[in-house]
């Protein structure tokens, strides 16, 4: 049993809340504001705030040497910050754009697939993600992660939501209750081929936050949700 603070509290936080009563941890804080400190007895932050405010909350853990689990986007361009005040401070941090396992196995075949296909000039690549209405960003984090795979294969400068020569297309879609869906598809002139992950509910995504937040108590460095779950083996 651990102690746990749950740095944003909106539906995800809210999940993770419960799976951790479920697995008899203690819950010292859950909020959605900024604490001007974190109680003594907190063994680990769970961190699914705003992009706005992710990088304030992050560090109020690292600073106090308290291992910290993140899985808000829409802030990366500060992760090596993050990543330093860790090391710094001596304490554990993981970041993923999605802390589901099955996403993250999907994340395994598009690396595959990205290899397979990057001397396939006849087929152009693109990428759809479908969230719920609340969602802040776009594209999603998941979906830049996808992205980066096969810009790297096939020497792309990047990923667009326009159509741009030299960039991998994205599409965002928002709507309804969506809690993420990720099609990559490469279409030549006679056929398409299809990669897909559908999350059905959020619980895969609040689970797998907490696995990793138990996982990395006690742990120093930066890690990732393939450590967590032993991937590169």
């Amino acid at each position: 049993m651990s102690s746990i603070a749950i740095l944003g509290y909106g539906k995800m936080g809210k999940r993770i809340e419960a799976f951790a009563r479920e697995r008899n941890h203690s819950i010292a804080l859950c909020t959605n504001d900024t604490p001007k400190h974190i109680p003594e007895e907190v063994e680990v932050v769970i961190n699914f705030s705003t992009p706005d405010s992710a990088f304030d909350l992050v560090s109020l853990g690292l600073t106090r040497g308290i291992p910290v689990i993140s899985g808000t986007t829409g802030w990366l361009d500060r992760l090596p910050e993050v990543e330093a005040l860790a090391i710094t401070h001596n304490t554990g941090f993981l970041f993923s754009s999605n802390f589901s396992l099955g996403v993250h196995l999907f994340f395994a075949l598009n690396q595959k697939l990205a290899s397979l296909m990057a001397n396939q000039g006849d087929y152009e690549v693109n990428i759809q993600e479908t969230h719920h209405i609340q969602k802040l960003d776009a594209p999603s984090g998941t979906a830049i992660t996808l992205a980066n795979a096969h810009t790297a294969a096939r020497n792309l400068q990047g990923y667009s939501e326009d159509p741009k020569t030299g960039y991998l297309p994205i599409r965002s879609i928002r709507e309804g209750e969506v809690p993420g869906t990720h099609v990559v598809q490469y279409t030549s002139a006679i056929d398409q081929i299809s990669l897909k992950h559908e999350a059905f509910t959020r619980d895969g995504f609040a689970l797998g936050a907490l696995i990793a937040a138990e996982w990395i108590i006690g742990k120093k460095g930066i890690f990732n949700l393939s450590d967590v779950l032993n991937l590169h083996a």
